[in-house]
């Protein structure tokens, strides 16, 4: 059995872990470019950490540009085998109000503009997103929540936008009618791409704001957002400690299958493969590359 290694995507507001060990800040190279910074190697509790600021130290790369295929693949080059998305987001339901926090099942992908998958010509594979985060990590989430006593709801659906403008009112409503529970910017292709790679994937979305639906409540904008993102922030460092605290040293099977999902998803003949990305998928898919 493999050796667990947590890993941390921070989003808006959540560029550093105080109170981890050993902590070092190294750069790992990708054949996909540059990820969004250096990645933070550390301990926690004797657990092997490893933290990326989703936008760079400082909030410099916009939700669009984030170069999300490198960042999961340096991810899966540092050794992680469990990823957790901490993520602000905006409540698209009155029960969750700026503070929740939501462990959410399942993406609704709305973004456009981005690059989502590791495959392509040369080398074609279908994963499934049918059960998009891994119930064993998303367990060990809310066991953190519980012991930390934060106010989090299990389960939902995160509505994932192109932005980086906030929605408007129509569009709120929207999705709204469609059923999702929270909106942000982020997680996708990030999940997708997670799976492809074959590291268990949940995500934490922290509720920030109302977006735009709510009569009574004020339209986001960037200063609400940054006053209830530093409260948030908080209690997330202290969610990932506990996690990271109690976090199986061995890594669990997913029961779902997203460690193995490339076992029955690449396609293409391996005579017809192209090398120059067989060459790039080395540490995605490196462990079905010579097998299938």
């Amino acid at each position: 059995m493999a050796k667990s290694v947590l890993g941390i995507i921070g989003g808006s507001g959540f560029y550093n872990l105080p109170g981890i060990e050993n902590p070092h800040w190294e750069k790992v190279s990708t054949p996909w470019g540059d990820p969004s910074d250096e990645i933070l190697f550390a301990e926690v509790d004797g657990l092997p950490f490893r933290f990326l600021p989703r936008h760079g130290r400082g909030h410099r790369v916009s939700p669009t540009h984030i170069n999300y295929r490198a960042n999961i693949d340096a991810m899966k080059r540092a050794g992680v085998t469990d990823l957790v998305s901490i993520s602000a987001c905006g409540s698209l339901k009155d029960q969750y109000a700026p503070g929740h926090f939501v462990l959410v099942d399942q993406f609704i992908d709305r973004t456009f503009a981005r690059e989502k998958s590791f495959f392509g010509d040369g080398c074609v594979a279908h994963v499934s997103m049918a059960h998009p985060v891994s119930p064993l990590l998303v367990d060990a989430i809310e066991q953190a929540a519980k012991a930390e006593d934060i106010d989090y709801t299990k389960g939902g659906t995160y509505l994932v936008m192109e932005g980086p403008q906030f929605s408007t009112r129509a569009e709120s409503f929207l999705y709204r009618n469609w059923g999702c529970d929270v909106i942000g910017m982020t997680n996708m292709p990030e999940a997708k791409l997670a799976r492809e790679a074959e590291i268990c994937y949940a995500t934490v979305a922290m509720v920030t704001d109302y977006d735009c639906w709510h009569e009574e409540v004020a339209h986001v904008d960037v200063a609400a957002v940054i006053a209830v993102m530093k409260d948030n922030t908080l209690k997330a460092q202290r969610l990932v400690h506990r996690l990271a605290a109690q976090f199986p040293r061995e890594h669990q099977a997913c029961p779902l299958g997203s460690d193995t999902a490339l076992d029955v998803a690449i396609i293409t003949a391996p005579e017809a493969r192209a090398p120059a990305l067989m060459a790039k998928l080395d540490a995605v898919a490196g462990r079905v590359l010579g097998k299938v």
